[in-house]
């Protein structure tokens, strides 16, 4: 699946982005979405993940609360809406999916194969 992330940008802390991933050319169907974030010299961090199977969402706890996972009802788009920035969400965005990796390893990269480009979020203090 090739995915294309946007939406990223330069907001003050407080304020909201949302970001999209799309896929190309096909729905999300039977793919669970997961959101990554990654700073440099940093391995990538689990944020949120939409599964495939019933839409469950789960959160990392540094997010939960602020940030919610959703999907258009043609399922060919996933989006991160994100409130109440802080300046330590500043990171590149990566979505990913993967079909359906089992609950206790829902939030490793490792479960993911396909990658969009990224997507730079900057907040600002």
């Amino acid at each position: 699946v090739q995915l294309q992330a946007s939406g990223g940008g330069l907001v003050h802390a407080g304020g909201s982005l949302r970001l999209s991933c799309a896929a190309a050319g096909r729905p999300f169907s039977g793919y669970t979405v997961a959101w990554f974030r990654q700073i440099p010299g940093k391995g990538r961090e689990f944020v949120a993940v939409i599964r495939a199977t019933g839409g469950r969402t789960y959160y990392s706890s540094s997010v939960e609360g602020r940030f919610t996972i959703f999907r258009d009802n043609a399922g060919t788009t996933v989006y991160l809406q994100m409130n109440s920035l802080k300046p330590e969400d500043t990171a590149t965005y990566y979505c990913a999916t993967g079909s359906n990796p089992i609950l206790s390893s829902i939030r490793s990269a490792s479960m993911y194969k396909d990658w969009g480009q990224g997507t730079l979020v900057t907040v600002s203090s």
